[in-house]
């Protein structure tokens, strides 16, 4: 499933970028927020570092542990149970957008990542203007069906957060331009609308994607067809070479802690 989504092959691609290479002995974190199988974990560990796993709901916590072969925590926006400097690096992925204010979650980011250690933030695109993202209203794929408080965060509005915590913003990436977004739309689209009715988690809100075994069992033919179909998708996706020079429809800003 991983290597046929075409988002997180481009937010890995990212955040290898960012990292660099990484210390054996480097204490890291990647806290999630929902809609996470456990693949982007795994493949984060390939790149170096002792990992810790962190994710605000306990949709798939127990599958994920199993398949890292670590434990995978469930955490609580406003208290992380970290001590202070507790990780050297620390990931955020789509986290800030589901929760009611970005300024509590981000705060207890910060305040257990150590002084000098490099924190990464991704979310959707909060530029409602954004045509995809308009395109995404009119078809009923709301922030409401992502599971989102709000549609995302701009570039700008993740940076005044990380300053706002002792954090400089250093490197700011954009990923998932106009076409890989329509082709992802259609995929969430027929998943969330339309799929996802025979595996309802009773979470509050339906996964984009399935997240356990038993909700994949449920699509599988369906996962099969897009498996025969995802070279087309992958490149119809690379037209977003064409449109280089726009702004993706994620926002990756990389930063780190200050005295």
């Amino acid at each position: 499933m991983f290597r046929r989504g075409l988002k997180k092959r481009q937010r890995l691609a990212c955040l290898r970028k960012l990292f660099g290479e990484i210390a054996p002995d480097e204490r890291c974190l990647l806290l999630t927020c929902g809609d996470n199988n456990g693949a982007m974990n795994y493949f984060l560990r390939e790149i170096g570092g002792s990992w810790s796993w962190a994710d605000l709901e306990d949709v798939s916590l127990a599958e994920m542990s199993e398949l890292l072969g670590d434990p995978v925590v469930q955490v609580q926006e406003d208290k992380l149970p970290y001590s202070d400097g507790a990780f050297d690096r620390i990931v955020s992925i789509d986290v800030h957008e589901h929760v009611d204010d970005p300024k509590i979650v981000n705060g207890e980011i910060c305040r257990i990542l150590k002084v000098g250690g490099q924190l990464i933030v991704t979310t959707p695109n909060g530029d409602e203007g954004k045509l995809a993202v308009r395109l995404k209203n009119a078809v009923g794929m709301t922030k409401d069906a992502y599971g989102h408080t709000r549609i995302g965060l701009t570039a700008g509005e993740i940076e005044t957060l990380l300053r706002d915590e002792g954090v400089t913003p250093r490197r700011t990436l954009t990923f998932s331009r106009f076409f890989t977004e329509l082709l992802e739309l259609t995929i969430n689209f027929a998943y969330v609308k339309i799929l996802s009715r025979k595996s309802q988690t009773g979470h509050g809100h339906q996964e984009i994607a399935p997240t356990t075994s038993g909700q994949l069992r449920t699509v599988t033919r369906s996962y099969r067809i897009y498996s025969i179909i995802f070279p087309v998708y992958w490149l119809l996706s690379q037209l977003d070479w064409l449109i280089f020079f726009t702004e993706g429809y994620c926002v990756m800003v990389e930063g780190r802690r200050g005295e």
